[in-house]
């Protein structure tokens, strides 16, 4: 999917909603594993067809389908075989090797399963990072200021000059590709640093994880980081939206959660 492509569906949409499929099989409704042979792609499915109106992306995050084996990746390729192909999907993996290993991660993701973007960390430097870019339709989500709390230790540190590690990364990582290739991991959890890092990098999509659950909120990240007549962000809910419910009626409920974000940001597009 293209910079332009996206950004069409987001004020068709009047939605930059990215919802994580991070599905734990021990919190999925019951009665999915009781009729389902693959009860995790069943609630996928159930969700997908509730909310693909209101979202303009998915997000998986692939350790809850690594975590469950070789019926995890085959619930895994299902679900991205169903997704709409106008809908942005994320290979949320974080990877950051380097070299061959790099080179078959993105093998996996990008000519194997066919994401359109995969999540990174630039740890190890552009090395790590370069095997993704050769893919030319593809994307990278790299990590900048995550929304944990330790994120602390490490990406707030400052050199002699005062530039803080995460504000390195970004102003490095620049150099590596456009904003049509490249876009960053922005936590929703540090809204006074929205506002710096969108300066430090005014075209470029930011995925903001952190609302809902982490306590972040819509608001706080569209007054701080919404690029007028582009949007340039993906905000992410993944708890906050699939567990809203957790009976027979679980998917109803993960659009009432969606819905309400979308509305948020309807006001803002």
């Amino acid at each position: 999917m293209t910079r332009q492509e996206l950004i069409n569906q987001i004020y068709r949409k009047k939605s930059c909603l990215s919802i994580g499929l991070d599905v734990d099989i021990n919190r999925i409704p019951s009665h999915l594993i009781e009729k389902y042979d693959d009860p995790v792609f069943e609630f996928n499915k159930q969700i997908i067809d509730h909310t693909m109106d209101l979202c303009v992306c998915y997000k998986l995050n692939i350790a809850f389908y690594e975590s469950i084996g070789v019926e995890g990746w085959s619930s895994l390729a299902k679900t991205l075989e169903y997704i709409p192909a106008d809908i942005f999907t994320i290979a949320d993996a974080k990877r950051g090797d380097i070299g061959n290993t790099s080179k078959m991660y993105a093998r996996t993701f990008f000519d194997h399963m066919d994401f359109d973007s995969i999540t990174v960390a630039p740890y190890m430097g552009v090395d790590s990072v370069a095997p993704f870019l050769e893919f030319k339709e593809k994307w990278v989500i790299l990590l900048a200021l995550t929304s944990n709390v330790g994120s602390r230790d490490f990406q707030h540190h400052t050199d002699r000059k005062g530039e803080a590690l995460y504000q390195k990364v970004i102003r490095e990582s620049q150099t590596w590709a456009e904003s049509d290739r490249m876009m960053y991991v922005v936590g929703a959890t540090h809204p006074e640093k929205l506002k710096e890092i969108r300066a430090l990098v005014p075209h470029h999509f930011l995925l903001i994880p952190g609302v809902g659950a982490q306590g972040g909120t819509v608001d706080e990240v569209m007054k701080n980081a919404h690029v007028p007549d582009a949007c340039g962000l993906l905000i992410n809910s993944s708890r906050g939206v699939i567990y809203a419910g957790d009976d027979e009626d679980f998917a109803k409920k993960s659009r009432a959660a969606a819905m309400e974000l979308q509305q948020e940001m309807a006001a803002y597009l």
